[in-house]
């Protein structure tokens, strides 16, 4: 909890709310015409990149986690950006190649490429997300809980390759996989390409096997 007594949220906390009471993000309604793509902001510009998309109704979403620090023999709960100079926005293909090449009030935003796929010409493609992996990893990183962290999943020791649902607990309607990580039992969200995200710990009765959409 903040001094005010309520639970801290980051900057896309709208659709927080929405999630953690229904499973399913409100704000970020699914279009089959979009996909999600994150762009890389130079000089840490993000926020404001965030605020003049909003102004346009363009929907989009900066991850923070929540860490515990001491500063000057007190200890704070403070904010920090999980991936610095990332934004994840939610756009078609034609909206997202005018923001990012002929928007001049966000000259400083570029694509972030994935260096998993090589096409034909030899680049590499905008890294995009799909819809249901987006809405897991927002629901793990808009939570306040300080233990969520990145993980390296080549590092992780998987319980197996079934995907699970959490069913119960403040991580309800994420699905992933379960790993052990420092000791404990937690569901981990991976975006290829880009980064793995742990839950806290989980325990075994708030999970449940899953299917995969591909949506």
């Amino acid at each position: 909890m903040n001094p005010s007594g309520t639970a801290p949220t980051s900057v896309a906390s709208p659709c927080e709310k929405d999630y953690q009471q229904t499973g399913v993000s409100v704000r970020y309604a699914y279009d089959p015409n979009k996909q999600w793509y994150v762009f890389r902001a130079t000089y840490g510009r993000e926020s404001k990149a965030f605020s003049y998309l909003e102004s346009k109704g363009i929907d989009s979403y900066i991850p923070f986690r929540w860490t515990v620090k001491q500063c000057e023999g007190i200890t704070k709960r403070v904010r920090e950006p999980l991936l610095p100079n990332l934004l994840f926005v939610y756009c078609s293909h034609e909206q997202a190649e005018v923001l990012i090449k002929q928007t001049a009030e966000l000259q400083y935003l570029n694509y972030y490429y994935n260096h998993l796929v090589c096409e034909p010409d030899g680049k590499n493609p905008p890294l995009t997300i799909k819809y249901d992996l987006m809405m897991n990893f927002i629901a793990v990183t808009s939570s306040p809980n300080e233990h969520i962290r990145l993980v390296d999943s080549a590092r992780c020791h998987f319980k197996s390759g079934d995907k699970v649902r959490v069913i119960n607990g403040a991580f309800t309607g994420v699905e992933g996989k379960v790993a052990r990580i420092s000791g404990q039992q937690r569901v981990v969200v991976e975006i290829d390409g880009l980064c793995a995200i742990a839950t806290a710990y989980v325990p075994t009765a708030f999970l449940e096997k899953t299917i995969s959409k591909d949506k």
